[in-house]
């Protein structure tokens, strides 16, 4: 191979490619540790772990802008010396080999395990990547090996990157705990690096006939049989599939765990990618429909507001008193009309319409909203008891279209997204479940169309409002009125209830134990357990009630029982009071369903706090103090702190109780859901339905009931299932294709795209 003829500065620049990648990289495999930092606080651990856990979710959340910003200025310092490198550069421990040994503090061998073994999960993925790399660079500048510090070597990336882990104000500890999802996006981030700065120096002439290998991203699901190189010979993978994260397919070959895994992680890209098409979709069809009816009448697609002639205004008029008049006569509340006979009606009224009207844009728009209703009305899953009603919404719709196009710009128009809402809320039933439907919704349906039709002239501020009232009712139609999810609903609400509740009376405790020298096993017992029994006391008994407050005592008799008792006064107190203490102990717990053994175990915990008391081993508490905690103790409600609270998925699954046969706790399945998973789960609107495939049924749900900020949603079958979802595992279930739309698109996105076929075919029926 002939070398370039600057071989050096080539090198340089290779490594500045290799660093450029890295900084370029950087904020999203950052972001990426922080959604699973997340997700893995979400689920269920010992309490010790737990704890853990949520703290380096909390410090991540806070520093992981901090953390991305020192390792930016470090990667940008490495890239502007990268001339500086020499084979003898030492490493961070080389020093201590010499003839001078001195002891090293244990800071630094902390510092140096972690590094080592981040280095180390990035050679496990990289090996191949780095080989091809370390074979070009040797060529290159004619020396065997790379230096010891080079910035192409792993552990000096690794410890940039601890480093500045560390200069952000996360601690090791946090590091330790999340240790597998750090190893998992950090690595890859550097075999991305290695594979893109192989690419750069092949295009510069320096070994191409190095085959590169494909580069496979591990399922984080999958564990170790997904992960290391492709075999030799594979089929390489693209350098934008590799940006991407992508994973290439393995021969039929490749062992049949590596095949699921790939397929795992492919099909849930797959997911991913459909759901952003679907929006995407929906905006396209829209814009279809506008150049080509654009193309047969140029004033359409520009057209910002439009009056309707007297003749056109007059005509629509009639329609409606003839539309009024034909279901008052039809008795529809009784006979709902056919599909054929609303669409003959339909055709009558446009026929009459486009002869009143004067202007070509007048006709066009009269011709698609007959279109789009034409569409809805022969929607087979559209139930005949309602079918009427949203024959009746063609006037209404045809008076927005004409003095507002953007209703035929944009799937966010409050009309659209009316039809839209009420369509997906009964369009789930099928010939089985339609009965379940109730006569609430259609009679609110019934409703919110006499409103529209009552106030022609107001645009789409009378849409705008009925939607505003349906959604309200939605959610007092599934928590009272509907008889299949009512239950589940009410269960639900306690469930969040209760968790909140619990979350706050920790913060509580912990504050106002803060100062207070209260034994080790007492406090974790207050924080871990008792919250979470006063809680479930505030919810099933309310907060000021006799049992409530009884629960409150007991929390303090323990606080005192616990502290230094030096007098043998004290003593015989303590023993007297003990027996209905621990009564008291074991009914708190046994209704917040701690199961017996694990009763048996507090209860043990804190007889050795007491005996810790008893030998003076402990802090005695002023007697003042004590009174001052029984006093905020009594009035804890009023300092529970107003916050937002984050309900994890292990809160929610570590209580049993919560699992009953009226609800269903979601604890397990799904795929890791990436970002777009979690946003579209909050995104989810009451009323709309899934199928749901969980424990082995798949049956048509309903999404019922959301909670605050959305992070718990209820789902209910026709049949009274009511299942319990928190916002990650809800967005683990979408990712994994386990619970999917009854509907692919919106009922006016179809209809629009039933419309633009049938002008395609004959675009002169916009003007006949």
């Amino acid at each position: 191979m002939a070398i370039p003829a600057d071989p050096k500065a080539l090198a340089a620049q290779a490594r500045r490619t290799f660093l450029n990648v890295l900084l370029y990289g950087a904020p999203n495999a950052l972001l990426a540790i922080e959604e699973g930092v997340k997700t893995l606080a979400s689920q269920a651990a010992p309490p010790e772990v737990l704890l853990r856990r949520r703290d380096a979710a909390a410090d991540m959340q806070r520093c992981r802008i901090g953390w991305q910003r020192h390792l930016a200025e470090r990667l940008q310092r490495r890239a502007a010396s990268v001339e500086e490198v020499t084979p003898t550069q030492p490493g961070a421990l080389s020093g201590l080999r010499g003839a001078e040994l001195s002891l090293v503090d244990d800071d630094t061998i902390e510092h140096e395990i972690l590094t080592s073994r981040l280095a180390l999960a990035a050679m496990d993925q990289a090996a191949s990547e780095f080989t091809d790399l370390r074979s070009r660079f040797s060529t290159l500048e004619r020396r065997p090996e790379l230096a010891s510090a080079d910035v192409l070597r792993p552990h000096v990336i690794a410890r940039e990157a601890l480093e500045a882990w560390r200069a952000a104000g996360l601690t090791v500890v946090a590091w330790r705990t999340v240790q597998p999802i750090l190893h998992d996006e950090l690595a890859h981030l550097m075999v991305l690096a290695y594979h893109e700065t192989n690419k750069w120096l092949m295009a510069h002439g320096v070994l191409p006939e190095i085959d590169l290998r494909p580069l496979i991203r591990r399922s984080r699901n999958a564990g170790g049989a997904a992960g290391g190189p492709a075999p030799h010979g594979g089929t390489p993978t693209s350098p934008a599939s590799g940006l991407a994260g992508g994973a290439a397919l393995p021969p039929p070959s490749a062992p049949a765990a590596l095949r699921s895994a790939v397929g795992e992680e492919t099909r849930m890209m797959t997911r991913s990618s459909s759901l952003m098409r679907s929006t995407e979709q929906a905006q396209a069809v829209l814009g279809r429909l506008n150049r080509l009816v654009g193309k047969q009448v140029p004033d359409f697609e520009v057209t910002t507001t439009f009056k309707a002639s007297p003749k056109l205004a007059a005509a629509i008029a009639e329609a409606e008193r003839d539309v009024a008049q034909r279901l008052r006569s039809t008795q529809p509340d009784l006979m709902p009309a056919s599909a054929p006979a609303l669409l003959d009606q339909l055709n009558e009224r446009k026929q009459a319409l486009k002869q009143a009207a004067e202007s070509p844009i007048e006709r066009a728009t009269i011709e698609i909203v007959a279109l789009l209703f034409q569409s809805i009305l022969t929607e087979e899953r559209l139930p005949p008891s309602v079918r009427v009603w949203f024959a009746r919404l063609q006037m209404p719709v045809l008076r927005v279209a004409i003095g507002e196009p953007d209703f035929f710009a944009t799937t966010d128009h409050p009309a659209r997204k009316l039809i839209d809402r009420m369509g997906a809320c009964v369009m789930g039933f099928d010939a089985a479940t339609a009965g379940v439907m109730g006569d609430a919704l259609e009679k609110e349906i019934k409703r919110v169309v006499q409103v529209v039709e009552a106030y022609p002239d107001t645009g789409r501020r009378v849409f705008q409002t009925v939607l505003v009232e349906f959604e309200k009712f939605l959610e007092n139609y599934f928590r009272h009125e509907n008889e299949v999810s009512r239950k589940g609903v009410s269960l639900a609400q306690q469930v969040e209830q209760r968790e909140i509740l619990t979350i706050q009376y920790t913060i509580e405790l912990r504050k106002m134990l803060n100062e207070v020298p209260v034994q080790d096993g007492v406090r974790d017992f207050l924080f871990h357990i008792w919250a979470d029994v006063l809680a479930m006391s505030a919810v099933k008994s309310g907060a000021q009630s006799e049992t409530t407050k009884a629960m409150k005592r007991a929390a303090a008799d323990l606080i005192w029982s616990a502290s230094a008792k030096v007098s043998r006064e004290e003593r015989a107190e303590v023993i007297r009071r003990l027996p209905p203490l621990l009564k008291t102990l074991r009914d708190g717990m046994a209704s917040a369903g701690v199961p017996g053994e694990k009763q048996d175990e507090h209860i043990q915990a804190l007889n050795n706090s007491l005996a810790a008391a008893f030998t003076a081993k402990t802090a005695a508490i002023p007697h003042e103090r004590l009174e001052e905690l029984m006093l905020q103790l009594e009035t804890l409600e009023e300092l529970l702190p107003d916050i937002e609270v984050e309900i994890d998925e292990s809160m929610v699954l570590d209580l049993s109780s919560h699992e009953s046969s009226g609800l269903e706790v979601v604890a397990e399945g799904g795929s890791m859901p990436s970002p777009a998973m979690v946003s579209w789960a909050r995104s989810l609107q009451v009323g709309t339905w899934f199928k749901l495939d969980y424990r082995g049924r798949n049956e048509p749900v309903q999404l019922a009931w959301q909670g605050l900020r959305r992070q718990l949603s209820l789902f209910a079958s026709p049949h009274g299932r009511c299942v319990l979802f928190q916002q990650h595992r809800l967005a683990a279930f979408l990712q994994a294709g386990l619970l999917v739309p009854a509907e692919e698109e919106a009922l006016t996105v179809r209809a629009t795209r039933n419309a633009l076929a049938k002008l395609d075919a004959d675009p002169s029926r916009l003007l006949s």
